[in-house]
């Protein structure tokens, strides 16, 4: 009875872990940033230091980080049974078969639907009237937990980085109709800037900000490194002179301008569907034909939506108690 109790906390535990990883990567101006300053991709956590994340892919064909959860409480069956069903909506030719552009074209439409989640998620949470709107004073008081700009410092940012006189800036950009509050659209393009071309130069202002110490309007390398310059070693450095001269320097002239900035802060969703493409046809095309047929999708289900409910119980328990039971 016992070893029943503890598979149930741990399942229930595990589930709370999902809630609360994803309740922190999608806030809205959450901006995770990468180590060298560029803002995190969607496929950022794809490969880690555990190695393969499978939540990454799921959410890529789902375009849910609910339903991706929901998914891995399913049976196989049944989720096999559920991927089945979107099989015809994604095979936009009917030939049975989902070539790699209508893969893409279903992915790029996941992301905009994870968009789409994470700015409800956050409506839920800054719409204190429940009025359906957030204002500019119920997200100062969410984001900055104050109720006036006044008690905000000139130096003080939220999650996002930015200070006040940014988020401000980007809320009028993002509130298309002007009445001071922001709908599920607005809000949408709000929580997702770097996921929307308007919101662009804010982002790459912000980094300019924050990296060009000179004021020239441009980041040299000494500049892109920054304070991790004197923190690491001689081989880190090489391996970062050669990412900047080779990768985001594309004009070769020593420094990166507010073009060359946008291509390195701004993830490229279009590259990151590639990519996603690549990894799902590799694990999946069996026959190498350069197609996914139904059956091949259905027999890597794992891999598409996966599927943990019938033996994750077991594999724990057998983990920390080997052949005791």
């Amino acid at each position: 009875m016992a070893y029943k109790y503890l598979l149930v906390f741990l399942l229930c535990y595990k589930n709370l872990c999902y809630v609360s990883a994803a309740a922190h990567k999608h806030g809205v101006n959450n901006l995770e940033r990468e180590e060298d300053g560029s803002y995190s991709p969607r496929d950022s956590d794809h490969y880690n230091d555990a190695g393969h994340n499978t939540e990454f892919d799921h959410e890529a064909i789902l375009g849910s980080v609910k339903e991706s959860e929901e998914f891995d409480r399913l049976s196989p069956e049944e989720s096999k049974q559920r991927l089945a069903l979107l099989l015809p909506q994604m095979d936009l030719n009917g030939d049975q078969n989902i070539d790699r552009m209508e893969l893409k074209k279903w992915i790029l439409n996941s992301f905009r639907k994870l968009s789409r989640e994470e700015a409800e998620e956050r409506l839920s949470e800054a719409d204190d009237n429940r009025d359906g709107l957030v204002t500019w004073q119920e997200y100062l008081q969410d984001a900055f937990g104050v109720q006036d700009e006044g008690e905000i410092g000139p130096e003080d940012t939220a999650d996002s980085g930015m200070l006040l006189q940014e988020e401000r800036a980007m809320w009028t950009a993002a509130d298309t109709n002007g009445d001071g509050k922001l709908d599920i659209k607005e809000l949408e393009v709000f929580a997702n800037p770097e996921e929307h071309e308007v919101m662009h130069q804010f982002l790459v202002n912000q980094t300019l900000r924050e990296k060009d110490t000179n004021k020239d309007g441009k980041v040299d390398f000494n500049e892109f490194v920054g304070d991790r310059g004197s923190q690491r070693d001689r081989a880190w450095l090489v391996s970062e002179r050669e990412k900047f001269d080779h990768e985001l320097d594309l004009n070769r002239d020593g420094s990166l301008d507010i073009h060359e900035i946008h291509a390195w802060v701004i993830p490229d969703n279009e590259e990151i569907a590639d990519e996603e493409v690549d990894h799902l046809f590799a694990s999946s095309d069996m026959d190498h034909n350069d197609l996914l047929s139904f059956e091949e999708i259905i027999k890597n289900y794992d891999v598409f939506v996966g599927s943990e409910a019938s033996d994750y119980g077991n594999d724990l328990l057998g983990d920390h108690f080997g052949d005791e039971l």
